[in-house]
C-alpha cells in the first residue's frame, strides 16, 4: 500500500482558520506554531469558488428524561389509619393463584384504571406463596410475592406509583402490599 502525497494546497482563509485555531492551541515540546498568513498570500492552486463559510456543528443529545424520583414509604399517619379501620382503600386487587405474565398485565391495567378514577391508596393481594405442593424440583412458590414489588420500581410504573409497604395484618399481611398513586394528568 502506497502513501498518497497531498496535492492539494490550502487555501489563504483555510490557512487563516488554522492559524486561528493553532493559536488557542499549546503546541507540542520542541514545536512552534505556524506563521500567520499574510493577507497577500495567494494560494498556490487555482482559485476555488468562495463558498459560504459553514459551521457544521455536532447533533444535540436527545434531552435528558427527568430523574425519577425515590419511592416513598406510605405516611406513618395513613399506615395507622388503615390499621385502626379508620381509613379503607380505594381499590383492591386479588392477584394470587394468577400466573406471572397474567398477574403483571391486571396490574398495569388495574393502577392504570386506579389513577384515572383519581384513587389515591390501594392494596394488591399477591398472597404468601404457602408451602410447595409437591417436592418437585423447579416448584416455586411466592413468585407473585416476589414480583410485584420489582414490577412496582419499574420506570413504565414510576409515573403512577409513589410508594408501597407491607399491608397489615387485616388486609393480608406479607401477602399484600399498599400502594400510594400519583394523582392522574386529568384527576383534580
Amino acid at each position: 500500500m502506497t502513501k498518497r502525497s497531498r496535492t492539494r494546497q490550502l487555501s489563504s482563509e483555510e490557512k487563516r482558520l488554522w492559524s486561528h485555531v493553532a493559536r488557542h492551541v499549546k503546541p507540542m515540546k520542541g514545536k512552534r506554531l505556524p506563521p500567520e498568513p499574510e493577507q497577500g498570500d495567494k494560494p498556490a492552486t487555482a482559485p476555488a469558488p468562495p463558498a459560504a463559510p459553514t459551521l457544521v456543528l455536532p447533533p444535540l443529545p436527545p434531552p435528558a428524561k427527568p430523574a425519577l424520583p425515590p419511592l416513598a414509604p406510605v405516611e406513618r399517619r395513613t399506615l395507622q389509619a388503615l390499621r385502626r379501620g379508620r381509613r379503607d382503600v380505594d381499590s383492591v386487587i386479588d392477584l394470587h393463584g394468577m400466573r406471572q405474565e397474567e398477574a403483571h398485565f391486571a396490574l398495569l391495567h388495574f393502577l392504570h384504571r386506579a389513577q384515572s378514577s383519581g384513587h389515591g391508596l390501594v392494596l394488591i393481594i399477591t398472597g404468601k406463596g404457602g408451602a410447595a405442593v409437591g417436592s418437585g424440583m423447579f416448584e416455586e412458590r411466592g413468585v407473585l410475592r416476589r414480583m410485584v414489588p420489582h414490577w412496582l420500581r419499574l420506570p413504565d410504573l414510576r409515573p403512577l406509583v409513589i410508594g408501597f409497604e407491607e399491608a397489615s395484618a387485616q388486609h393480608g399481611g406479607s401477602g399484600a402490599l399498599y400502594v400510594r398513586l400519583r394523582r392522574g394528568r386529568g384527576a383534580g
